[in-house]
Parts: C-alpha cells; structure tokens; sequence
C-alpha cells in the first residue's frame, strides 16, 4: 500500500480484529470490522448534521410519504449525501452512554438510518447478529471504544483513500481465511490502466460542457473500478456528469459499494445486488464505459439452466447467442453480457475487461470459447489486446490480458487489433514487500508508455505492438482422411480376440462355439484384401450352416483384421475409399488461403494417398471446413534465444566439479 495514512488506518483497524480472537473465527473477522468501518464513516459524515435532520424530522407533519420524508431529511443533511439517521445518538454520544446499554443503544442507530442504508446493515452485512456475539462474549465495548478513535470523515481520508483501506482489509481478511480476494478487487494500478486506456482516444468526445457518461461494471465488488473511472473523467473534464452502474453477488462488497455511493452523491439504486449472468438488474440499460475483472476458472454449473435457456431461447437478441463456454470458467459470458450492453449511437461504447489467457486460446473450431472470438473478431469490436506482467493480482501469479473493445472503431482501426506485450521487465518494478502473490506493480512511467504504444496505433514499437488484420487470427479446420488398409487371418490368436467383442460376447454358448470351430477350419493365411476374406468368410459360415447378424459380423471382422500398410484400400458398397479414423488428421487453414491450395502444398506431397473430406463444413457459412480463431500471443512475440555454446557449458561443468571435489577433500580432511 503506496499511501502512508492509508496504511496506518489499515494497521490500525487490522489490529481491532486481534479482540475478536478466541470469540470468532479468523473468517468472521471480516463480517464484524468491515460493517463497522462503513458505520463510522457514515458517523463521520452525520454527526454535524445530527441535530439539523433531527428538527427537521420533527416538523414534518402527520402522514408524509417516504418519498418526501427523504427528500427533506436529505436535504437537512446537505451536499449530496442520501443517507440520514434519526437515532438521538453518535459515537460520541454512546461513548458516554452506560457500558451496558452499548448494545441496546446500537441496535438502536443502525436501525434508525434511513431505509437505504438499514438494509445493507440488516440484510447484508446481518450486523445486528455480530453485534449480539459481541455482546455475548463481552467485548462490544473494547470493539466499539477502538473504532472511536478513529477519523474517517471525508475531510480527513478522501473517497479513493477509503477505496484502498477497504480493498486492503478485505485482502487480509480474505487471505487470513484462505478466500480468494481476486474476486473482491484489481489492484488499483491495473484499474487506472484500463480507464487511461478507456478514454485514451475519446478526447473530443469528453470536451465541453453538458457531457453525461455512465460507466457500469457487472462484477462491481467494492466499486473501484467505477470510483477510478469517475475520477479519471472528472480529472479530464470537470464538468463532466457521471452516473455509475453497476452489480455484485458478495453481499459483504455490495454494502460496501451501495455505501460509497450513498455518501458521493450516486444513486444507490443503480448498484443492484445479485448475480449478473441470471439476473441482469440493468437489463434495458446501455453504457458508454463498461469495464470489469470477472472471477477467473470459476464455473458457472449452479446456474448453467438459466444461462442456456437464454441462449436457446433468445439467441442474438439475448446475450449469449455467440455461443457458451465451457462449464468450468465463465469469464466469457461477463464480456458477452457487457457487449450486449453497447450503445447504438453516435457515442458508442468502449469496454475493459481484465481475464487470464484461457479467453484467447481455449477451444478448437466450432467451439462455444472459438464461436465467441469470431463473433466479436468479425463485428470488429475487439480494438487492443494488452498482456500485463505476472504476479500483479493478489490472489494468483497467472498472466493476465486487457481486451479493449468498442463498436465505433475510427477508421485508422477498423478490421484491425492491436496487440501489446507489456509483460517485460520494462513495465513492471518489484514491491518492496509481497502483498499475498502480488509481488510487482505497474509504476506509473510504464502505464504511460503502455497508453502511447496504444494510441501511437504503429508498428513503430514491433518489439512489443504490432497490428493484425482481424482475419488473421481465423483459420479452416480441414478434416484429411486417409485409406483404411487391413489384413486379415483367422489365426488362433485373433480367433481368442474376439472373446473381447460385445456383440460376440452377447451370444449364447453354443453359438460362441460354432462360430469359432468355423474359423478354426478356415486356412491359416494372411489376405491383404477385405472383400477376398469377407467372400471367404461368408462361404464358410454357409458351408458350416451358420447365420449371423451384422453386428456379430462387425466384431468378426474387427477380431481378425489388424492394420496394414501394405493391404490393399478397403473400400464401401460404391466402391469408394474407405476412412481409417485412427489416421484421421485436421490442418488448419489460415483464413486468407484456398484450402484446396494449402493442402496441395502442406499435404499432398508428403501423404499422397490422403483426402479432404468436404462433408465437413462451417456450420455457419456453409464452407468445407469449420471456422475458428485464437490468439496467441507467443506465437507473435516469441524471441529465440539461441543455447551457449557447448564449449561454455563443458567448462562450467568443469569448473564445478573441480569446486565439489574441493569441497569433498575439505570435509575428509
């Protein structure tokens, strides 16, 4: 943590947990601490304008509706706070209340909010049952006296600064407990990252007065991503109005954000509870800024119904009808929800999403993960692809890549991506002291550069950019086949296979026993050709009074034949080439290339006997060959470092053996 004071008032806090030891468990510190940092800070923020509200409260007359009661409370409070409590007590004041009456006189405030900040204590935080614990093992008072002490009014620990203490307190929280605090928050070097990259090119569009942005993240957590944004907007345009969206399922970092929002003037409304992908709070809604880092390799088998009901359902009027990735990562489907929420205008959207590399490369042609990249790679909307360095995230050292996207591509860009490889050493510096995995950061230098490769849009800096056609990443899957060549002989040994065959081994004993007293009798030679043997087998089945099934057959055939190079083809009823499946290959044809070319240049030479199967074709052109696209980002920025010389390596090997045996002769002596 970069900040002093932020890091004192974490030290601090952190310490207050060391009372819960013994009464809860480290899990539970969080559920305690966390809503009694939001209770101080909302304390902080009232307390001036306690008595204020408190007449005004009083003046209202008989039967006013909740709406104007809020209307007026709010403005008692003042600036653009949406919350009040009509408790007689502060801190302050139940610091001088009895010790006894704490907790009677605390359930008391907390429930005296207004309702928009009582539900998060009751319903989501669910403090009223840590408060009672506290009490039960006695130490309500040394928890609460501890919070006391500290000054979280805005004046004293700004927004952004509260933005860290919570991040900070739920990564210890979560580490203490072995929980993964990667599904909580990014760190905050990555976020401002993405929104400099964001709003790195939408200079004209964010200038002048009367601008409205709203910026929405379907997996919000504490509400860093939309607090940077806003800054970031605000910084380039004061007078920029910015709404922020946004939903999340951890009801802990939910109250947290709804908080935030409350206390800067947002609507708290707009940060809806409950999970994104089943449940879409903002379902008619459309954003000019989406941005999000979706749990990474995390399935989404509990509610995989919902989602594919959706995707049958709606198909591309919904927001899955690109396809469904595989059950045991949904990282996918958070970028097809956020797509789906594009503005159609003349803003457009832009979207930052942070995922690992499995979106890039997982699954073959045809696939659900292979049908999502198309789908975005040819409607142009993936505009840059960043690779950022390892162990940045707190909870995992896995490389990790920002996907920028947009539906209004200026047109230096359109039908291109541009990838950027800013995981050397240049972008990143160690931490002076790990913090969980996270064990570099990106200073702010390379955040810069990282935005000017971005803008410069050239390959000026190939080393680490370079552009691609859209269809660069795309390729056919061609099936080759080639001949099924088998010999064939009724030898004792492969008359025993068959016992392995199950629909020989589903005949009855006496069968069993006449079929293979039949090919007992049959000669003990070696043929090269299906139909010479088949025509022999069916003779000596017929001479011996033996009828079979064709599946009985199939096993016959299958017992006694094994694969040769050297057989004639085997071939079907119109007297074509048979298929040998085991020797079934795909090639993968780049996109801009005949097939028929490529595989007289890459395979007919070297297996002249093979074929293309034309049956096999797109599902959704109709071409030979099924679709797919992957990006690979070590195929384009893979560096060959040449081995040392062997003479280099013989003399170092030298040189350790002549310092072991010294090292031996030392101890025998």
């Amino acid at each position: 943590m970069a900040d002093p004071k932020v890091s004192s008032l974490s030290s601090f806090v952190w310490s207050i947990a060391d009372i819960l030891r013994g009464d809860f468990k480290q899990s539970e510190y969080g559920k305690v601490v966390l809503p009694f940092v939001v209770l101080r800070r909302l304390d902080c923020i009232l307390t001036a304008s306690k008595q204020a509200v408190l007449d005004a409260e009083s003046s209202l007359p008989d039967g006013v509706d909740d709406a104007t009661r809020d209307m007026v409370l709010f403005g008692a409070v003042g600036g653009d706070v949406k919350v009040y409590n009509l408790s007689r007590f502060t801190f302050d004041t139940l610091k001088g209340q009895d010790a006894g009456q704490l907790h009677e006189n605390l359930i008391d405030y907390v429930t005296n909010f207004s309702s928009n900040v009582r539900d998060i204590f009751l319903d989501k935080f669910l403090f009223t049952d840590q408060l009672k614990r506290l009490k039960e093992g006695g130490i309500l008072w040394n928890v609460f006296e501890r919070f006391t002490e500290i000054d979280l009014h805005p004046d004293t620990v700004s927004n952004i600064e509260m933005g860290y203490l919570f991040e900070e307190l739920i990564r210890r929280f979560s580490e203490i407990s072995n929980e993964t605090a990667g599904e909580h928050f990014t760190p905050r070097e990555v976020i401002r990252l993405i929104v400099d990259l964001m709003i790195a090119n939408d200079d004209a569009k964010l200038t002048g007065r009367g601008i409205i942005r709203q910026v929405y993240d379907p997996a919000c957590g504490t509400g860093g991503m939309l607090a940077l944004t806003e800054e970031a907007l605000k910084d380039f345009n004061p007078s920029i109005r910015v709404e922020l969206f946004g939903q999340e399922l951890n009801g802990e970092s939910y109250g947290i954000c709804k908080s935030d929002m409350l206390v800067t003037g947002h609507d708290p409304e707009q940060i809806a509870y409950g999970n994104t992908l089943t449940q879409d709070a903002h379902a008619a809604k459309h954003f000019h800024y989406m941005l999000s880092n979706p749990p990474y390799g995390v399935d989404w088998k509990k509610y995989a119904e919902t989602i594919k009901d959706e995707a049958a359902e709606m198909g591309h009027e919904g927001r899955f009808g690109a396809g469904l990735p595989r059950i045991s990562d949904g990282q996918l489907l958070f970028l097809q929800h956020m797509i789906a929420k594009m503005r159609d205008d003349e803003a457009g959207s832009r979207i930052g999403i942070v995922m690992n590399g499995s979106p890039l490369f997982t699954g073959g042609a045809g696939s659900g993960e292979s049908e999502i990249r198309r789908w975005m790679l040819e409607n142009d909307w993936v505009e840059t692809i960043v690779a950022l360095p390892t162990d940045l995230f707190y909870n995992t050292g896995i490389q990790t890549y920002v996907w920028l996207l947009t539906n209004r591509k200026p047109a230096a860009r359109q039908g291109k991506v541009q990838l950027i490889d800013a995981s050397g050493e240049t972008f990143w510096k160690s931490m002076r002291k790990s913090l969980g995995s996270k064990r570099r950061e990106i200073p702010d230098e390379a955040r810069d550069e990282i935005v000017r490769i971005y803008s410069s849009f050239a390959d000026a800096d190939e080393e680490v950019s370079k552009v691609f056609d859209t269809t660069d990443f795309g390729y056919r899957e061609v099936r080759v086949e080639r001949p099924l060549k088998l010999n064939f002989q009724a030898s004792d040994e492969r008359i025993a296979g068959l016992a392995d065959e199950k629909a020989f081994m589903k005949l009855g004993e006496h069968e069993r026993d006449a079929i293979e007293a039949a090919l007992h009798a049959m000669p003990d030679e070696l043929i090269t050709n299906r139909t010479r043997f088949d025509d022999g087998l069916t003779q000596t089945f017929k001479a011996a009074g033996i009828k079979i099934g064709a599946p009985v057959k199939k096993a016959i055939m299958s017992a006694l034949s094994e694969r040769d190079e050297d057989a004639d083809i085997c071939t079907d009823k119109k007297g074509s080439a048979e298929a040998d499946s085991d020797l079934r290959d795909h090639e993968l044809v780049p996109l801009g290339e005949d097939w028929q070319e490529y595989v007289a240049r890459e395979v007919s030479p070297f297996v002249p006997d093979a074929w293309v199967d034309e049956t096999h074709r797109d599902a959704s052109d109709g071409e030979v060959g099924r679709v797919g696209y992957e990006i690979n980002f070590n195929r384009y920025f893979y560096k060959y470092v040449p081995p040392r010389p062997l003479e280099e390596i013989d003399a170092e090997l030298k040189s350790l053996e002549a310092e072991i045996a010294g090292l031996l002769k030392e101890v025998a002596a």
